[in-house]
């Protein structure tokens, strides 16, 4: 599911009197929170779906693909999500 196939079931589940815009616009504003929450809290929990929170990742030496040359790949931080028990049993 891509993001224009979630606004129609986001838009069909709100009723035929809600517009694509408004459905793109509640879509808009879950993500724009959920982003929100991660940058503060460092995690966002949604009891019955899962859980995004930033993971770090430590400094390692990888290599070059290219020339196989070893390199050093900086620390960095990401978004991981874990899912809740409810949504792994639904799958």
């Amino acid at each position: 599911m891509n993001k224009a196939e979630l606004i129609e079931a986001v838009q069909k589940a709100l009723g035929p009197d809600t517009t694509k815009r408004a459905a793109d616009e509640s879509v808009d504003a879950v993500i724009d929170a959920i982003a929100k929450g991660i940058r503060k809290d460092k995690k966002v929990q949604l009891v019955g779906f899962g859980t995004f929170e930033v993971k770090k990742r430590v400094a390692r030496i990888g290599r070059n693909p290219k020339t196989g040359e070893s390199m050093e790949i900086g620390a960095s931080k990401s978004v991981g999500f874990r899912p809740s028990s409810a949504l792994k049993g639904s799958l």
